[in-house]
């Protein structure tokens, strides 16, 4: 299955894109992905452990399943005062 991977902020500046699509094999989850992504090195080994995380503009946790054309998108912390 193909997701694809939007990238704000500090983590497209990390990794240098905006977004990405990731070809997963079934039964894949939101973990799954950010492995994936991590072992791709470079930027992407840097983002977070636990990263906020939305499926389809749904807030999602590591366990959550994807399904292919799912769009992931992920956000970064936020500042304010």
């Amino acid at each position: 299955m193909e997701i694809t991977v939007l990238l704000f902020a500090a983590h497209r500046e990390r990794v240098g894109a905006g977004s990405a699509v990731v070809s997963l094999p079934d039964g894949s989850t939101v973990g799954t992905l950010l492995s994936r992504l991590r072992a791709r090195g470079g930027g992407w080994g840097d983002l977070p452990q636990s990263p906020a995380v939305a499926v389809n503009r749904r807030y999602a946790s590591g366990d959550s399943a994807l399904a292919d054309g799912d769009e992931v998108a992920l956000i970064p912390p936020v500042a304010g005062g």
